[in-house]
């Protein structure tokens, strides 16, 4: 078989900022073990694969490890892709996922996913986790992904993991870590997503992890409209809002590369 492949930064406002992802459209699906194997191959945070159902799209998401429940950064590429290069005329696009529905919008130049909140709940402090994280939270939350909840953008930008220790204290919850701390400068809070336990040492914006964040600091704040931005290496910024039991995230897409690959 062949397919198109498209690589997008996400959460990006130029080429290598954001998360790249990759995004395949094919017209049937192909065995699981293949599209594992593209996945592990393109070695990316995410490779996304969109099959035409209904008026929408069935939406799937594998790491080079293992296929998870939700990715907000691929899912925005893939609407990019969509609406960019695969002729989408209508205002908004609707994904059939795991997690659900799925719609993603365009609002002017940027495009806004609808995504379920994900409300944070206390967690007893896991002073291993802390260890290997390298760092004191003041508050750990968890939803799907534990949350380390910081005093300074500065605490939570200095962390420098140790991600074999980390992954494995991760793995009997399945889960991932959110490390936050409130933002300056017009950032109202800033975060990182390490998730060694699903193969990825650290994603360099994570969509999804701003379900749990997004409702954490919008009571904390008072606010329903917040800025973020992920303080990775490559770095990225999401224009977010809390409704309730859905939360918007909104961001911009660059494109990387268009190819062809034979599987």
């Amino acid at each position: 078989m062949k397919a198109a492949l498209y690589q997008v930064d996400a959460f990006a406002d130029r080429v290598f900022e954001g998360n790249p992802a990759a995004v395949v459209p094919l017209e049937s699906w192909p065995a699981d073990a293949a599209m594992q194997a593209i996945a592990a191959e393109n070695n990316l945070a995410e490779t996304a694969f969109i099959v035409p159902e209904g008026e929408g799209y069935r939406l799937r998401w594998f790491t080079p490890a293992v296929e998870v429940d939700l990715c907000g950064h691929a899912t925005l590429a893939t609407a990019h892709v969509l609406f960019t290069h695969l002729n989408h005329t209508k205002s908004e696009i609707r994904f059939e996922t795991r997690s659900g529905t799925l719609v993603v919008k365009r609002e002017g130049d940027l495009l806004a996913m609808d995504f379920p909140a994900a409300v944070p709940k206390p967690y007893p402090a896991p002073d291993a986790i802390a260890d290997a994280l390298g760092g004191k939270p003041v508050v750990w939350l968890k939803t799907a992904n534990l949350m380390a909840v910081f005093g300074s953008e500065a605490d939570v930008a200095a962390l420098a993991p140790d991600f074999r220790a980390l992954g494995r204290l991760l793995a009997p919850v399945n889960a991932g870590l959110i490390a936050t701390a409130p933002g300056s400068g017009g950032i109202d809070f800033v975060s990182r997503f390490f998730a060694p336990a699903h193969g990825i040492d650290e994603d360099p914006v994570t969509g999804s992890a701003h379900c749990t964040s997004v409702p954490y600091w919008a009571k904390k704040l008072g606010k329903s409209d917040l800025v973020a931005r992920q303080v990775s290496a490559r770095g990225g910024t999401l224009w977010c809002s809390d409704a309730g039991e859905r939360v918007i995230l909104r961001g911009r897409c660059a494109d990387y590369m268009k190819a062809e690959i034979f599987f």
